[in-house]
């Protein structure tokens, strides 16, 4: 019996599929070996069942993939949940750039999620939204106690498969249990002497939620493939700079230091966020020395 599904996990040489209203232990066929093809988490696959009782099968093809990220190696990603506290620890906004950055290279759709957002005041609240709303990606407010902004989370996430990507500490386990009570993923806590977070998640696992659509939980998205973009193309990822860059007295201007930069207008003026732009200078500078360096 052939059936299609999709790849939750890969553990020990077993990939998980979901098809129909069951999950199957499955392997790749040798074939896959021979070809050098390997299975991924969020593949859509065709496999053979070969004892229903037992729930086992193999993995006979592996459907056309529409995305694949590279770190952690999953497929078919929608969104990337790029997520920061906003306190404890201290958000990062250039990684937030960046993950924004990575998403859109990757052709998949960033989604902003600020997490402990019941711990900071308003004043910050809306400083952060009036940045990042310009951009045209959802953001949106979450607090796991108060279940904050769960709901419109949960709008976002349905009928897409979803990767959570950010920081460790920062609350992504948190946000997932309140988004599938009863999963009690392990939480990882903030440490006093570094500020920072430990990841709690080993392996790459897409859940199923019940008001809609996967997440991927994953043991971290890294922000190091940034470094393989051309530092001319970095302003294409900024699209809350797209309006004004029409009026750059340079096509290829780079909004850094040419003359007639519409962007740098903007920026004085206040239509563009002076913190988005400082993170660019910042992001632009670094994929510099890095093409320097090589």
């Amino acid at each position: 019996m052939r059936l299609k599904g999709i790849i939750l996990k890969g553990i020990g040489g077993f990939y998980y599929v979901e098809a129909g209203d069951r999950i199957y232990a499955t392997r790749a066929r040798g074939l896959f070996r021979n070809e050098k093809i390997k299975p991924l988490v969020g593949d859509q696959v065709e496999i053979d069942v070969t004892s229903d009782e037992d729930s086992e099968a193999y993995i006979q093809k592996i459907l056309p993939r529409k995305s694949r990220l590279q770190r952690p190696e999953v497929a078919n990603v929608d969104q990337v949940i790029v997520t920061m506290a906003l306190t404890n620890p201290s958000p990062n906004f250039i990684l937030l750039d960046k993950l924004l950055i990575l998403g859109q290279y990757h052709g998949v759709r960033p989604v902003i999620c600020l997490n402990k957002s019941d711990l900071v005041p308003p004043g910050v609240l809306e400083e952060v939204k009036r940045d990042y709303e310009a951009t045209g990606f959802d953001v949106i407010f979450v607090s796991v106690p108060e279940l904050t902004g769960i709901e419109d989370l949960k709008a976002v996430l349905r009928g897409k498969v979803n990767v959570f990507a950010g920081p460790s500490g920062v609350g992504k386990s948190s946000i997932t249990n309140a988004l599938k009570p009863g999963l009690a993923l392990k939480v990882g806590e903030v440490s006093e002497r570094i500020g920072r977070g430990r990841h709690t998640t080993r392996h790459t696992e897409l859940i199923e939620l019940p008001s809609g659509g996967f997440v991927l939980d994953t043991p971290g998205f890294s922000s190091l493939e940034i470094l393989q973009i051309p530092k001319d193309t970095l302003k294409d990822y900024y699209p809350d700079f797209s309006e004004a860059a029409r009026d750059c007295r340079y096509r290829d201007c780079s909004h850094i230091n040419e003359p007639g930069c519409g962007v740098k207008e903007a920026v004085a003026d206040r239509r563009i966020s002076q913190n988005r732009y400082h993170g660019y200078q910042y992001i632009y500078e670094e994929l510099k020395k890095q093409k320097e360096r090589y």
